[in-house]
């Protein structure tokens, strides 16, 4: 049998991470209030608001810190959910939508809070752009600065006409909608620098350490390859990873990838040409693209969607296109790296939180919106261990829908769906 890479994957971001040291894997019997079961966004956020309350806190990393999406997504803070509050409030009704609401810029607001109280050094930038590439997604984005504003939000900003040019030096577009709280950092370090933070509380992080059994019970035993963990309460935080350690939820999300490419550093009059303002975006079609530059002035740049998390031929084949489209000017720039990051789909988009037998709790599928959600799943898995439990309960109150056939089905069927958005996307319908 093949022994898994757990490395991270060859990407800018590992290439650019600050200095870690290696967490040794777990060896023996040990006891804690807490075990966290993942060490990326949600798995660290949730081990850090909890080692600030007191718990006694383990986490078990089946390969490396921010292996996953949480080292490998496009570095964008992005307010809100993959599905919005008006589709929150037609579907589960107001008192739902308003709870959600009331939470939906708050995972931005930790981001800020941790990197500024533990002195993180990940890059953070100002400011995020949605950028419309046809009337249609225009109309929807001053919708969608009414429909922020109803809910408390009033930092964004209409670009109408070519004033976007100020902030985008592509003429793809109509318009845009800039969020002046948004921005974006580099995700690996971001997690590095959470998990540095815990361990100064006291906090223990054993990497490749994976959790083969689980055993509820009060307490819950927790075994792994060299050891078992005794805990008084779980957190299951592996998202698209969990590798059956949580059945009943597998029928209800589903893996799918998105790639990403970053250049060879720009020079300066290239990185001012295209990004002036050195904001990120994100355009609004259904598969989108996103991208912003790096500390260094690479163009960092993603898009579309494999679902199944199937990687295709040539990630750099399938991205480069839409860049240069976007992008004439840098037609032939050099990549210097390409990969490609997993993360979780739900049915209705909108991220699942629960519980198992009272003392497990699982956070997940944030549905390409897992930055700053994730940071806040980590608050509200807090809040419910001590016992307040209104806010964690108001997302594990939306329905978690299987997808029809269950996972089997489920590839062929959204990526039908898939196709039928793209194709709306071309023709601006």
């Amino acid at each position: 049998m093949q022994t898994p890479d757990t490395s991270h994957v060859a990407s800018y971001y590992a290439a650019s991470a600050n200095p870690a040291p290696e967490r040794p894997a777990l060896q023996g019997e040990v006891d804690c209030d807490v075990c966290v079961v993942g060490a990326g966004f949600t798995g660290i956020s949730a081990a850090l608001h909890l080692a600030e309350k007191g718990y006694k806190v383990i986490v078990l990393e089946a390969a490396k810190i921010g292996f996953g999406a949480s080292g490998r997504n496009g570095g964008q803070i992005v307010n809100s959910y993959s599905r919005d509050m008006d589709v929150i409030e037609a579907r589960y009704g107001e008192q739902t939508a308003r709870a959600l609401g009331d939470m939906a810029f708050e995972g931005n607001r930790i981001i800020r809070e941790r990197i500024a109280h533990y002195g993180i050094a990940c890059d953070l930038k100002e400011g995020n752009l949605f950028a419309a590439c046809n009337a249609k997604q225009m109309k929807a984005l001053i919708e969608h600065k009414a429909l922020w504003k109803r809910y408390g939000h009033d930092r964004l900003e209409l670009l109408e006409g070519k004033t976007y040019r100020q902030d985008i030096g592509s003429e793809r577009y109509v318009g845009a909608l800039l969020d002046h709280s948004g921005g974006h950092l580099h995700p690996l370090n971001l997690v590095l620098g959470q998990a540095a933070a815990l361990e100064s509380l006291g906090g223990t992080i054993h990497e490749q350490t994976p959790v083969s059994r689980i055993v509820h019970g009060e307490p819950v035993r927790l075994h792994t390859p060299q050891g078992v963990v005794v805990a008084e309460r779980v957190v299951l935080a592996g998202n698209a990873y969990m590798k059956g350690l949580l059945p009943q939820m597998e029928g209800k999300s589903m893996p799918a990838s998105t790639q990403i490419v970053t250049t060879a550093p720009l020079d300066a009059a290239q990185a001012e040409e295209i990004l002036p303002t050195d904001r990120a975006v994100e355009d609004c079609n259904y598969l989108l693209d996103y991208y912003r530059l790096s500390a260094d002035r690479r163009l960092i740049y993603g898009g579309g969607v494999s679902y199944g998390g199937q990687d295709p031929a040539s990630i750099e084949g399938a991205i480069r296109p839409k860049l240069e489209t976007t992008f004439p000017q840098l037609k032939g720039v050099k990549v210097d790296y390409a990969w490609s990051g997993t993360f979780l789909l739900t049915l209705n988009r909108l991220p699942q939180f629960g519980r198992i037998k009272s003392n497990v709790y699982y956070a997940q599928g944030y549905s390409g919106h897992g930055v700053t959600c994730s940071h806040l799943a980590g608050r509200l898995i807090a809040e419910v261990m001590a016992g307040q439990s209104e806010r964690f309960d108001a997302f594990a109150g939306v329905p978690q829908l299987p997808f029809p056939g269950g996972r089997a089905l489920s590839v062929p069927l959204t990526t039908l769906g898939a196709w039928y958005y793209r194709m709306r996307d071309a023709l601006g319908i």
